[in-house]
């Protein structure tokens, strides 16, 4: 019989281990927003992988830290599309895959004239992670593991596995599931959307709810993502506004995905929280200027020459190392 020990040490260590939602999308580029009744015609259309968790390890990956996925597909051409993606971008996936079911999917309007999109989707409630599929030495064997809580219940079991064992926890958080009362006080950093924290705690002005979900949940970080507007944090270092960074907008796919991804590699690499904030914003916005929720992941020396011609704050260079060669072993 194998012990925890074992178990532990046939487990590689990465850098960072995400839990959550992938995604096949449908991009279809319109003219404009068409009216009721309108017919419109479709400038171009694509069909490539997306996903909130699932982006982030795959931006994560493509910076060089060594990315876990966790997650759930459908015994389909969608699911076995994932399964490539991830091995083509080199991160470690471990996917549940669920026999008769279709991969999640959605279609994605977007406006050529602005990138803004417009999202349609669709999950079967089969491809729900149970918790007692995941492996412990998944999340422990990681420097931090990033969550986007729509399977509360798996959320949950990895996060008290993370927090038992030290390691921080990111949030990505849009809609107060059920469960998620259990999963707030585990979360170290919070990076929710713009009207999460509204449906917690019910209307409020942001910077007093930021301050709230801190004392309420022990966030070591609270935060909200604003769109082309940038973000917004609270943490020790007091309310940090960073402004979103102007460029020709495509499509905003995938923006908060890659978003998430930038404050993640910010965090490892040890920066200050001002300094994720803005490179997890220049990346964002670089992201926005292709199509696809990945089509505009740009590497970390663009990503930070781009902060830099900007004019804006650039995290210290010389920690912007690969952490495929430099990780922490346990």
């Amino acid at each position: 019989m194998h012990s925890a020990v074992d178990e532990l040490a046939a487990v590689s260590m990465v850098d960072v281990v995400g839990l959550g939602l992938n995604a096949f999308d449908t991009i279809v580029v319109v003219p404009r927003f068409p009216a009721s009744g309108e017919k419109v015609r479709i400038v171009e259309a694509v069909r490539c992988p997306g996903g909130q968790v699932a982006t982030a390890m795959i931006a994560c990956g493509g910076w060089g830290l060594r990315a876990r996925y966790i997650g759930s597909v459908g015994d389909d051409e969608a699911g076995r599309v994932h399964q490539q993606e991830f091995q083509t971008a080199g991160v470690e996936a471990h996917l549940l895959v669920k026999p008769g079911v279709v991969s999640q999917f959605a279609y994605i309007l977007v406006d050529q004239r602005t990138g803004e999109r417009t999202i349609f989707w669709q999950r079967d409630e089969r491809l729900a992670v149970p918790p007692s599929w995941l492996r412990r030495a998944w999340v422990e064997r990681a420097r931090l593991l990033h969550l986007d809580g729509h399977d509360p219940a798996a959320a949950v079991q990895a996060a008290r596995w993370a927090r038992a064992a030290g390691i921080p926890v990111v949030a990505d958080l849009d809609n107060f599931y059920p469960g998620m009362e259990e999963l707030l006080p585990l979360v170290d950093y919070l990076l929710a959307a713009e009207e999460f924290p509204a449906r917690v705690l019910g209307p409020c002005q942001p910077e007093r709810a930021l301050e709230e979900l801190r004392r309420r949940f022990g966030h070591r970080v609270a935060g909200v993502t604003l769109g082309a507007r940038g973000a917004m944090v609270l943490s020790e270092e007091g309310l940090l506004r960073c402004p979103g960074y102007p460029v020709q907008a495509v499509d905003t796919t995938g923006a908060g995905d890659v978003f998430h991804a930038g404050f993640i590699y910010g965090l490892l690499q040890h920066w200050p929280i001002v300094h994720c904030l803005e490179f997890a914003c220049a990346a964002a916005a670089l992201n926005c200027t292709a199509l696809g929720a990945r089509g505009g992941v740009r590497p970390v020396n663009e990503i930070l020459a781009f902060i830099k011609a900007a004019g804006r704050s650039v995290p210290p260079v010389r920690n912007a190392v690969r952490q495929k060669e430099n990780a922490e072993t346990r």
